[in-house]
């Protein structure tokens, strides 16, 4: 069975936020590779068309969604003309995204704040609140959230961003509780450095920031960060049937996520309370 078959013979439609750039762009490339039918969420209508051209170009199938992630009735919109045209959601995975300030707090201002948690809170349960209702009736979905390493540990200078990050782990966690015995998995991914245009916001941040993150941001503009195939690797992993069994997870693409095929793991490991063990 293909990695992005949710049900036997069936070609899986696979609904990715923020698909017009960064790791959003890099996963909807790889699961239409490897087989599923894309639909691209996102705010920039140029940027989704040329994503579904590199898809088309390349033999895939994909759909531009011009829809905003904090806007409820158009998410109910596109995930309807999703359905509509394809028959269904089987994954949504949650990439779309937004740094907001960075440097110290205090110099914050509370608008930034409040656009954080719309499109990095807000946007996550807007799109699983869309999403869920056909997957509960069909008693069969994936929802993958993308988070960040300011989830992981303290991220000074990222403090608004680090605590959205937070959130959305605690809200899969026990969205995946909710849902667990409707045969629907929720889970979190942390794609690791990888080069977009948030690199790019940290590097502009000079000296209002830890000299470390900027050297970590260099490092990852420098090489490109993780490679684009082991994130896919393990977000087609936590779409598929293979990962039945592994719902309410935070899973890293440097842990040994392979072993998680065959086993659960302890009740607490892969969570947002189990870091560096």
């Amino acid at each position: 069975m293909s990695s992005t078959q949710l049900k036997s013979g069936k070609k899986s439609g696979v609904l990715i936020t923020g698909a017009g750039r960064g790791i959003g762009k890099r996963l909807a490339l790889g699961f239409a590779k490897a087989g599923a039918r894309v639909g691209l969420l996102g705010r920039n209508q140029a940027e989704l068309d040329s994503t579904r051209l590199e898809i088309e170009y390349a033999g895939g199938a994909a759909l531009s969604l011009q829809a905003d992630v904090c806007n409820a009735d158009q998410i109910r919109d596109v995930v309807g003309e999703m359905t509509s045209l394809w028959g269904g959601i089987d994954a949504l995975i949650a990439c779309a995204g937004v740094l907001g300030p960075i440097g110290p707090f205090s110099a914050n201002r509370p608008e930034a704040w409040r656009e954080v948690f719309d499109v990095n809170v807000y946007g996550v349960i807007n799109c699983c609140h869309a999403v869920l209702p056909q997957m509960v009736k069909r008693r069969s979905g994936k929802i993958l959230a993308i988070s960040c390493v300011g989830v992981a540990s303290p991220r000074p200078g990222f403090a608004v961003y680090s605590a959205s990050k937070a959130a959305v782990a605690r809200f899969v966690e026990s969205l995946a509780e909710e849902v667990r015995d409707n045969n629907v998995q929720v889970n979190s991914m942390l794609p690791g450095g990888a080069y977009t245009s948030m690199t790019d916001e940290v590097l502009r941040a000079g000296n209002d920031i830890d000299e470390a993150e900027i050297e970590s941001a260099g490092q990852v503009r420098l090489t490109g960060g993780v490679p684009a195939e082991k994130q896919i690797q393990l977000a087609l992993f936590l779409t598929s049937e293979r990962s039945n069994h592994v719902t309410g997870k935070l899973i890293q693409v440097q842990d040994d996520w392979k072993r998680l095929e065959n086993e659960n793991g302890r009740p607490e490991a892969y969570t947002l309370r189990r870091h560096h063990r």
